[in-house]
């Protein structure tokens, strides 16, 4: 089932045609958040990424089965097996059970994706909801003599593990030179090797998320998670594991070694990676202050934001930039992004004013072919979007009465555009959603009108307190009813 499709494997460091393990199935899991704060953007750009190529691949015509995890559980503070429980220490900070903060910022995450008009994956595994999974794998990964406890803390052998197979395919990095460069174990370091990374760790007498395991109360290890769940739900193979390209060093060069030790098989055919955000050229990052949340830049509120951006205006934004390449993030640029969708959305509205003639000159068979091989060339957004601003500058140029469309092609182009802005890229023209809004709660406000003229306050009361629970705060004054977004 050729495709024509190629991806880029950070595995082989190159372009490769895209051939499914069981086409014309496709399995495809990407880490997701760890909920113990507010999802940033580079985890965001990832999301938006990963939609794209899931949606073009059902495009395709392809049967996908999209894994997306929830990590509520067992992310130290340090990649090294270092530090408190992240969602143990937020939970102390916040004064809440851990699992409030779980679900807390699971639904904010949840919250950003739909701004951003996100598909929700097929299925969304936790970590803690995979407990059993994790250590059976982990019993596995010790009977095939990759893995041993102590203390009732299981810990992975690097070492061992890299006399049969290659510890760094990932990454290409020299094993000796990170040995080398991996600090002496301490006096009160248990692991037997410097690289040797926890499966599972003995939990502490204040530990709050605990499970019984065989090797006593404990709580699992990060990298264990992502491959029991993405096992359990794609197979031992399946076809493309993505995620930022800060996971690829440790987190992914640590699944691979773990489902290699477990199943001597590499758990995915192509490892996909997203690359990194910067501001004004500098890394994106909360030591730098110039870390953003999203909703902070959609509404302006950061000193280094002249003003808000709306989601759709971020998302085409990152759209424009190729999802192996830096993004920079500027207000220059942001803002010269949002004239640019709005020229889109301009156009696009304006494709059923279109007159159309007995004979046309427009080649949208063309465009489409240029569309779908930009998007099969590993998913080249940035070409696709310079073929849609052509496609705009011709709707333009017809309306203007300088060039002519048959019937045929003015279907053909409304086509092109639904397929590739809505269907693929999942823009939406929210100043169209705000119109639909406006006239909805018009309606709704008329109606509680009538309830108090006809003294029927708890209807008045009901509908007020419904849409401020969903973020409208009504304001009543001599001149009528107002209403804002909280």
């Amino acid at each position: 089932m050729d495709k024509g499709l190629q991806l880029y494997n950070t595995l082989t460091r190159k372009k490769e045609n895209f051939e499914p393990v069981n086409a014309p199935h496709v399995g495809m899991y990407v880490c997701g958040p760890t909920v113990y704060s507010d999802v940033h953007l580079g985890n965001c750009r990832t999301f938006i990424s990963f939609d794209l190529i899931f949606r073009y691949l059902k495009y395709l015509g392809y049967k996908v089965r999209y894994v997306r995890n929830i990590t509520d559980a067992g992310h130290l503070e340090g990649d090294r097996d270092e530090g408190d429980d992240k969602f143990a220490k937020r939970a102390k900070l916040e004064q809440l059970e851990p699992m409030e903060i779980v679900q807390k910022y699971t639904l904010g995450f949840h919250d950003v994706l739909r701004m951003f008009n996100t598909l929700p994956p097929s299925i969304e595994p936790t970590a803690t909801g995979h407990i059993l999974e994790q250590i059976e794998m982990i019993k596995e990964i010790i009977a095939n003599g990759y893995a041993y406890e102590i203390n009732g803390t299981v810990y992975f052998d690097v070492e061992k593990y890299s006399e049969t197979y290659n510890y760094t395919v990932l990454t290409n990095r020299n094993l000796e030179d990170m040995l080398a460069n991996t600090r002496e174990l301490g006096g009160q370091d248990e692991k037997r090797g410097r690289l040797d990374f926890a499966l599972w760790i003995k939990a502490k007498p204040e530990t709050l998320m605990r499970w019984p395991s065989p090797w006593g109360v404990g709580f699992p290890g990060w990298h264990i998670e992502c491959s029991a769940m993405s096992a359990k739900y794609l197979g031992e193979q399946f076809d493309i594991h993505g995620g930022g390209m800060d996971l690829a060093a440790t987190h992914h060069t640590n699944e691979i070694a773990q489902s290699e030790a477990c199943y001597h098989q590499q758990p995915a055919k192509y490892w996909m990676h997203t690359n990194m955000l910067t501001v004004n050229g500098t890394r994106m990052s909360k030591s730098a202050g110039n870390g953003f949340l999203p909703l902070e830049l959609f509404k302006g509120a950061h000193p280094l934001l002249r003003k808000g951006y709306s989601p759709m205006t971020v998302k085409f934004f990152m759209l424009q930039a190729h999802y192996r390449s830096t993004l920079d993030f500027s207000n220059d640029a942001l803002e010269a992004s949002e004239k640019g969708f709005r020229r889109l959305m301009n156009a696009l509205n304006l494709l059923d004013k279109l007159e159309p003639s007995a004979d046309g000159e427009i080649d949208v068979a063309g465009l489409k072919s240029r569309c779908i091989q930009a998007m099969s060339d590993d998913f080249n957004s940035p070409v696709v979007i310079a073929e849609l601003f052509e496609a705009a500058r011709l709707i333009n140029t017809v309306y203007d009465g300088k060039a002519k469309i048959s019937a045929e092609q003015l279907i053909a182009l409304k086509q092109l555009m639904q397929e590739f802005v809505y269907d693929i890229f999942g823009l939406k023209d929210e100043e169209s959603s705000n119109l639909e809004l406006n006239a909805v709660l018009d309606m709704v406000i008329d109606i509680r009108k009538n309830a108090k003229e006809n003294k029927d306050y708890a209807t008045s009361d009901k509908i007020r307190i419904g849409l401020q629970e969903m973020g409208i705060q009504l304001k009543d004054s001599k001149e009528g009813t107002t209403w804002n977004k909280l």
